[in-house]
C-alpha cells in the first residue's frame, strides 16, 4: 500500500489491474514501485497500441525474430532509451544496454536510471524474447 511520506513520486494502479471485491478497491503501487511498473509498461507497449496516446510505448515487435547483431542491438537500445526519455519524466535514463543470451533466446535489456526527486539510482532488466516459444525436437 502507498505510504504518505513519498507520494510525490506518484501512485497508480498495479498492472494488470487487480480489483478487490471485499473492499471495493483497486491494488495500487506507489513511489519507486510505481516508477518501475511504468518502465515495464512503456517497454512492453507498442506505439499506437493506446488510441489516445499514439506515441506512447516502445516499438520493439519488429525485432522479435531478428538476428541479434550489433546494429540491431544498438537500435533496440536507442528505441528503449528514447521511449523512456519521452514517456517517463520522473527519471533520468543513465544507460540502456542489451545483452543477448543465445542459449535462452532472450535479449536482456538493462536500464540504469535515476529517480529525479530522490536522486536514487536503480536498474531494471527487461527480458525481450527473440526466439519462438516452441521447442522443436529432432
Amino acid at each position: 500500500m502507498a505510504t504518505t511520506n513519498q507520494t510525490f513520486l506518484g501512485t497508480g494502479w498495479s498492472f494488470p489491474p487487480t480489483f478487490r471485491r471485499e473492499t471495493a478497491t483497486v491494488d495500487m503501487l506507489a513511489n519507486e514501485a510505481d516508477v518501475q511498473s511504468s518502465i515495464q509498461i512503456i517497454i512492453s507497449t507498442l506505439n499506437g497500441e493506446r488510441v489516445m496516446l499514439p506515441n506512447f510505448g516502445c516499438n520493439l515487435q519488429p525485432y522479435v525474430f531478428d538476428v541479434m547483431v550489433a546494429p540491431t542491438i544498438a537500435m533496440v537500445q536507442k528505441i528503449v532509451n528514447d521511449a523512456l526519455v519521452y514517456n517517463e519524466p520522473r527519471i533520468i535514463v543513465e544507460s540502456v544496454t542489451a545483452v543477448p543470451d543465445q542459449n535462452n533466446g532472450v535479449l536482456n535489456i538493462d536500464v540504469q536510471y535515476t529517480i529525479i526527486t530522490t536522486n536514487t539510482r536503480y536498474n531494471y532488466v527487461y527480458p525481450f524474447y527473440i526466439n519462438e516459444a516452441t521447442n522443436i525436437s529432432t
